[in-house]
């Protein structure tokens, strides 16, 4: 009796209700699939930029039938259409209508292409055979290769209703991170005590070191959920999200001002950079610099892939951040954007 409550201790404290380990559940059965060929991968991988292809393919063609592709739009519990076809013609429709066609590879090919890949698109997919009472579909997810990063503005911490949070990460080249990309971004060690909203409108934070006041010592590494929250009068950080760069970031050293960084890029071809381009020439590019510079939104920082002891300190790579200083102040650098 002894040692079982001791294992049963031990299984309270490895699995609490809590953790972010919940027990299995049962998944109702896939409907059976007449028509359609179930897509031997769910998930497609791309960059920004890219062009990537979703497979939908018939096993037989019906009499009459249409195919129609469209995206699912968890933030607005809805689908938005993208494409119709009847075998022999197609109509495209929305916002990715000028870079969506049809593979159409042979006559049974019903796969959608998407041309230069946005952050945007990352998402699921649908394709649904319309056969009158037979409809039948695969659903398939659009995974960009990306980088997430926690964001807050100039004026400090927890200022972004949900709307402006979404407008702060577009404005720095990133989106609104998904929950899904924000679980992948802690499995791959980020690690955050400030709760961010992330496109569904729920609000989050990514643990690796359990601490005070992060939750608490007690509780397992995980994300720890707010849940739902108003979107309008709740105010939180962000967690964005940015792909591969179409282009370069490169460091101007100097004693400039903010207004004289922007000069300096402009006089050489470019742009001062965004917060989101930063973390991408980081994560894809290997940029690693000791000096930190000026950025588009008044922060300074510098990228690091090995970490070094003259370079913060830190046993991890990443963007170490100085904050917001005056613009006036002449002592960094900054770093540019030139596009391809």
């Amino acid at each position: 009796m002894h040692q079982l409550l001791l294992v049963s201790l031990w299984l309270l404290a490895a699995f609490p209700s809590s953790s972010i380990f919940q027990r299995p559940t049962r998944s109702p059965a896939a409907p059976h699939l007449q028509y359609l060929l179930e897509p031997l991968h769910a998930a497609v991988h791309t960059q920004r930029g890219a062009t990537a292809t979703l497979p939908c393919v018939l096993r037989a063609l019906p009499r009459n039938y249409r195919v129609k592709w469209s995206k699912v739009e968890p933030a607005n519990y809805g689908e938005s259409v993208i494409i119709i076809t009847n075998g022999l013609y197609y109509k495209n429709y929305g916002p990715l209508s000028p870079r969506v066609r049809l593979r159409h590879s042979h006559r049974y090919d019903a796969s959608l292409t998407i041309t230069d890949v946005t952050l945007e698109d990352e998402g699921r997919y649908r394709c649904q055979l319309v056969n009158g009472l037979e409809d039948e579909s695969v659903s398939l997810t659009l995974h960009l290769e990306g980088i997430v990063f926690p964001y807050q503005p100039s004026n400090g911490r927890y200022r972004f209703n949900y709307h402006e949070a979404k407008r702060a990460c577009e404005q720095q080249d990133a989106r609104l991170a998904t929950y899904q990309q924000l679980y992948e971004a802690w499995t791959e060690g980020l690690d955050w005590c400030n709760a961010g909203w992330v496109l569904d409108g729920t609000v989050h934070y990514p643990i690796i070191h359990s601490r005070e006041p992060c939750g608490g010592r007690l509780l397992l590494p995980g994300i720890r959920s707010y849940g739902a929250k108003d979107k309008q009068r709740d105010r939180f950080d962000a967690f964005c999200f940015t792909s591969a760069l179409q282009g370069q970031v490169y460091f101007i050293r100097g004693h400039l001002s903010f207004k004289e960084a922007g000069q300096a890029c402009r006089n050489n071809g470019g742009a001062i950079a965004k917060v989101g381009q930063l973390y991408s020439a980081w994560k894809f590019s290997g940029l690693d610099r000791c000096d930190g510079g000026w950025l588009a939104d008044g922060s300074v920082r510098y990228p690091i892939t090995t970490p070094r002891q003259r370079c913060g300190g830190l046993p991890d790579p990443g963007v170490r951040s100085f904050g917001f200083p005056s613009k006036e102040l002449r002592t960094y650098g900054t770093y540019c954007f030139a596009g391809t």
